[in-house]
């Protein structure tokens, strides 16, 4: 990493759009863009209101001059730069996604977007398109499948660690939604999320089942081909979904269990998973994201952190040693170092590393996936999962 970056003599230049400086998950972007200095945050449109956006840019650093009132402004002005912009991060809200990332992608520009990528598969499809059209370099902010131990479980467990892989059980439990939304006034920034044109088909598996059904199939490395889900909502007189359970079969025969909700009082942000294959089990829990334990059939549980010395070397997994808490920046961090490197291995003309970082085609299956379980709590039965590229 400090070899390319020192061969291309400067970070990238990144524009935001979305993540103002009231947004959590916009610090968590720029923070995570930056930990390296492979990127560096110099444009953006930082709220979905011109005045506003203007406004605001100055207050998570821009140049005033860079603070862009709309995206089709941001494009346009920084195409004629000298010093323009390389890649833009899309952390608006759900319903702009789509069209930011379409628009970045056909201004010739790299794309790191928030999930869910889009409103709905056909919108995901479109982009996939657009990427490869174009050959951009698309990702996906999954961070909880770029930790370094959920990454060596997916070394592990698709190297055959663990035999064939049999059953996976995943679970994402949270506590914003366990009051009522809709008591906030409706000047609230997050009154957002009770509208399904805004938040998506599903608003909890928007918010977080996407991400546990990506951790699944990142680390077993296979895609679900077929669900059967209950999707509700578990706050009375909700009407958007807040609660989604679902048995899951994967395309080479395990079978799964999905558990997602926001809804629960007195919860944390707290993700799990579990990969049981023919010899033995893998479990990641977010509580503790520096370790994995690994229980083999006949033998002795093992936990193995972070840093040990014995696991394969990965120069985005030791920032720190072991003992010294790594979470989610350095995970966001990750992703975008990654996305930085292949960029600037592109431009030189040196070999590309391999691709770790979600992908757009992530993405996509993701979409299928959310799609697939809506269709499926209304059927009350199992349900394909649409191929995707």
């Amino acid at each position: 990493m400090n070899e390319l970056r020192k061969r291309f003599g400067r970070p990238l230049h990144l524009a935001v759009v979305g993540g103002g400086p009231d947004s959590w998950i916009g610090g968590m972007h720029r923070g995570g863009a930056e930990l390296d200095g492979m990127w560096k945050v110099v444009a953006g449109v930082v709220s979905s209101d011109p005045a506003r956006a203007r406004a605001r840019g100055a207050d998570i650093g821009l140049d005033p001059e860079r603070s862009y009132a709309t995206v089709a402004q941001m494009l346009e002005r920084e195409r004629d730069r000298s010093d323009g912009i390389e890649g833009v991060a899309v952390m608006a809200p759900n319903d702009q996604h789509y069209g930011a990332s379409a628009a970045a992608l056909d201004a010739g520009l790299d794309v790191v977007c928030d999930k869910p990528v889009t409103h709905d598969l056909a919108q995901a499809l479109d982009l996939v398109a657009r990427t490869r059209n174009r050959d951009r370099i698309f990702a996906v902010s999954h961070g909880y499948s770029c930790y370094p131990m959920t990454r060596y479980a997916r070394k592990l467990v698709r190297e055959g660690g663990l035999g064939e892989v049999r059953m996976v059980q995943v679970e994402y439990i949270q506590n914003g939604l366990a009051t009522r939304l809709e008591d906030l006034p409706q000047t609230n920034r997050l009154r957002w999320l009770l509208d399904p044109q805004r938040s998506g088909l599903s608003l909890v598996m928007s918010a977080i089942g996407c991400h546990a059904q990506h951790l699944a199939c990142s680390v077993t490395g296979q895609r679900v081909s077929a669900v059967c889900a209950e999707a509700v909502a578990v706050m009375p007189e909700r009407r958007v979904i807040d609660y989604t359970s679902a048995l899951l079969r994967f395309e080479r025969g395990a079978r799964g269990t999905l558990t997602v909700t926001q809804a629960a009082a007195g919860g944390e942000n707290d993700i799990r998973l579990r990969v049981y294959g023919e010899r033995g089990y893998i479990e990641w829990s977010h509580r503790e994201a520096s370790y994995l334990r690994i229980g083999m059939q006949g033998e002795p549980l093992r936990i193995v952190g972070r840093g040990d010395p014995f696991l394969p070397p990965d120069p985005l997994a030791t920032r720190s040693p072991r003992g010294h808490p790594e979470g989610l920046r350095e995970a966001f961090a990750n992703i975008y170092s990654e996305v930085a490197m292949e960029r600037m291995a592109r431009s030189m003309g040196a070999d590309i590393p391999p691709v770790a970082y979600p992908t757009i085609e992530d993405g996509a299956h993701s979409m299928a996936f959310i799609e697939a379980c809506t269709a499926s709590a209304a059927a009350q039965g199992w349900t394909r999962v649409a191929a995707t590229p």
